[in-house]
């Protein structure tokens, strides 16, 4: 009887543990009603016109759900978002995520000076400094790899992109994990090949 006991407690115990490890899924219809305060700074659909507010349409569910957790823990400062996620629950977060990864996002343009430099750095790299092509982590059509939680990057904004890999570069952004993959990379760029690439992706699609 006690053995039979203690094995029934075990396995509701491995079952429980089984249960609480399973990932939150996002609902993408319950996170459209969630994303009202989101909507004034990124448009209600994702699509931010303002160049300096990133598009969140269309990006990927994982890479979202990251830095929303990232932004609301404060291990990625963003000073426009200060306090806005601290009431949001993981199971918020999951939904605003899928709500706008399920969003199709714009598409900008390319000043054309920067458009053949930036296409040979986001293809090419430069293997001069040791540089890897950003087709790798991102796919030749900016599209990223979502299951990966590598970043959609088509068509988002220039001055949005350009701050961003500056400030991995300067190391202001620092929440690319152990590897300090972008970081590494961001540190080989100049400004001008910064505002090359940023150009391009902008246009990219």
């Amino acid at each position: 009887m006690n053995k039979l006991f203690v094995s029934l407690l075990l396995t509701i115990g491995v079952a429980g543990a089984a249960h609480a490890a399973q990932p939150i899924k996002g609902d993408a219809a319950a996170g459209q009603g969630k994303t009202a305060i989101c909507g004034a700074c990124h448009n209600p659909d994702g699509n931010s016109l303002a160049p300096n507010f990133p598009k969140l349409a269309g990006q990927g569910e994982r890479y979202l759900e990251k830095q929303l957790h990232d932004i609301k823990s404060g291990k990625r400062q963003v000073l426009e978002m200060t306090g806005m996620l601290a009431g949001l629950s993981d199971q918020d977060i999951a939904d605003i995520a899928a709500y706008f990864a399920s969003q199709k996002g714009s598409v900008g343009a390319a000043d054309p000076q920067w458009v053949e430099r930036g296409q040979a750095l986001f293809n090419g790299g430069d293997l001069d400094k040791g540089m890897p092509a950003c087709t790798g982590c991102h796919s030749p059509d900016g599209a990223g790899l979502a299951l990966a939680g590598f970043p959609h990057l088509s068509g988002q904004h220039a001055q949005y992109v350009s701050k961003q890999l500056t400030d991995f570069r300067e190391g202001n952004r620092t929440n690319d994990g152990d590897a300090m993959t972008m970081r590494s990379i961001a540190s080989k760029l100049s400004n001008k090949d910064i505002e090359a690439l940023s150009s391009y992706i902008q246009g990219l699609h």
